[in-house]
């Protein structure tokens, strides 16, 4: 049998398929990769071993990712009778186990996946790193002593050390994408209303937050999100169709397209680290050899970033402060400052300060921010390309907050993702490839961003990105 953790989902699906190999060798061989590889990183919190291979021995759904292991995110995902923690303290000193299955969830088994653990996240997804009280840092397998970025950093780094081939992510402002670039992954979130997010809930953050993967390859990326697209009884609305598969898409010429690109820091209000100025001057000269039309432009909206942050962090803050009372029900206490960060006390703490009136004013500020930025994509533009973040992957500790200032952390943050959350607030898909490297071998994402509905042209052009300058041999140091 080949070395499977060379191998990307698709790759390792085959092998079921043609009779190379049974579920349970796959399974076995990514649990016997977790168990080596995960001691020095902290990716996965929660084995989920005993039942993998269970499952792996039984009557698996004839889906085309049939005993291909898989990595579940503690966090906007659950699987019933699992732990369910999502970074906190709180409910991993309660032992909380999640009730059902997200629709998600549901979808990924029906593919065939198994589940073989969940993976480390920040609490409550709330910052770029996964440094979370409860469970400790996730470590970057490029470079230990640096992040892997968040909310969806465990899944980033385990998929990156080749534990599993892809592994669930969600992102409510850069969660998918962020650790896809500091892990070098591909991360795509998709449209709003591509993925469901029910049972439990019709849309969170207010239609911010969406579900996908991490993965090494796009074809992964492509052909998960036809296994997960649809909507479910009870969404509020869905995103636009696709006119065909999008595993169809991989390989599909994208036409000669109208790219702007933008690499300085929208509104001057910060600074971008030079490689990751690079990186997008890279990825617009490979764009032009491509034959596309490449020039300096970006919605002038997205530099207006105080009113960004204002609008984004109140919508967010109203949120945290509900599900702090959600969770406090669900493990029967009333949430305090001691149970939680101090970041996610002081957030909480803003939401419940704001009055209904101020968050319909947020709301609508929404609507408005929305229609104004796809003013750009509808005046010509096919595709935006950015840095996926600011910096390259900050070392542990940077990102995090102290007891006495928690703020600190914010402005920090925001100095890191001044190009993500735009497009969780707008609905539209983005996607981060992994597309350069600093001269000491960390990975830094570009992100490429599409109207509304256009998950088909950003996965087009990431094939044919993907085919001109490949990515997969890369293996970082520690890798299984």
């Amino acid at each position: 049998m080949p070395e499977l953790s060379k191998m990307d989902a698709v790759a390792q699906a085959e092998l079921v398929r043609t009779g190379q190999a049974r579920p349970l060798d796959l399974v076995d061989a990514a649990i016997e990769r977790i168990e080596k590889t995960n001691p020095a990183l902290n990716a996965v919190i929660h084995p989920l071993f005993d039942a993998a291979r269970e499952r792996a021995r039984g009557e698996l759904p004839d889906g085309p990712f049939r005993g291909v292991p898989f990595l579940l995110k503690d966090l906007d995902a659950t699987l019933a009778g699992a732990p369910f923690h999502a970074g906190m303290r709180l409910l991993k000193e309660h032992a909380h186990v999640a009730r059902v299955s997200s629709y998600y969830t549901a979808k990924i088994e029906q593919a065939g996946f198994v589940i073989v653990g969940k993976t480390n996240t920040p609490e409550l997804g709330l910052t770029v790193t996964t440094e979370p009280e409860a469970y400790g840092p996730c470590r970057n397998p490029w470079n230990t002593e640096h992040s892997t970025g968040g909310s969806s950093g465990g899944s980033g780094a385990a998929v990156a050390a080749r534990m599993v081939p892809v592994a669930h992510a969600a992102d409510g402002g850069g969660s998918i994408r962020i650790p896809a670039s500091e892990c070098g992954l591909v991360g795509l979130k998709p449209s709003r209303g591509r993925v469901s997010l029910g049972p439990q809930y019709g849309e969170y953050w207010s239609g911010l937050v969406a579900n996908h993967v991490v993965s090494v390859s796009v074809r992964d990326t492509a052909h998960i999100l036809d296994c997960v697209r649809g909507m479910m009884p009870g969404d509020p609305y869905c995103a636009p169709a696709p006119v065909r598969p999008y595993r169809e898409e991989v390989g599909a010429a994208p036409g000669r397209l109208r790219v702007g690109t933008l690499s300085s820091f929208p509104g001057g209000g910060g600074e971008v680290h030079p490689e990751c100025a690079q990186a997008v001057a890279g990825a617009a000269t490979l764009l032009e050899r491509l034959g596309h039309d490449v020039e300096v432009s970006h919605p002038a909206v997205l530099d207006r970033t105080d009113e960004q942050a204002i609008g984004f962090m109140g919508i967010i803050a109203a949120w945290v402060a509900s599900a702090l009372e959600e969770l406090g029900t669900e493990v029967g206490v009333k949430v305090g400052p001691d149970d939680v960060e101090p970041g996610t006390w002081a957030l909480a703490e803003a939401g419940r300060t704001q009055t209904a009136g101020q968050l319909v004013d947020h709301l609508k500020w929404l609507g408005r921010y929305t229609r104004e930025v796809n003013e750009w994509w509808a005046g010509g533009f096919d595709l935006l390309v950015t840095p996926t973040i600011a910096v390259p992957p900050p070392k542990i500790g940077w990102l995090g907050g102290s007891p006495d200032d928690p703020g600190s952390a914010m402005t920090r943050l925001l100095s890191v993702i001044p190009y993500t959350p735009a497009y969780n607030l707008t609905g539209q898909p983005a996607m981060s490839l992994p597309l350069h490297w600093t001269s000491d071998g960390l990975p830094v994402g570009v992100q490429l961003v599409a109207a509304l509905g256009r998950e088909d042209l950003l996965l087009r052009v990431a094939a044919q990105l993907e085919e001109a300058q490949p990515w997969r041999e890369r293996r970082p140091p520690a890798c299984a």
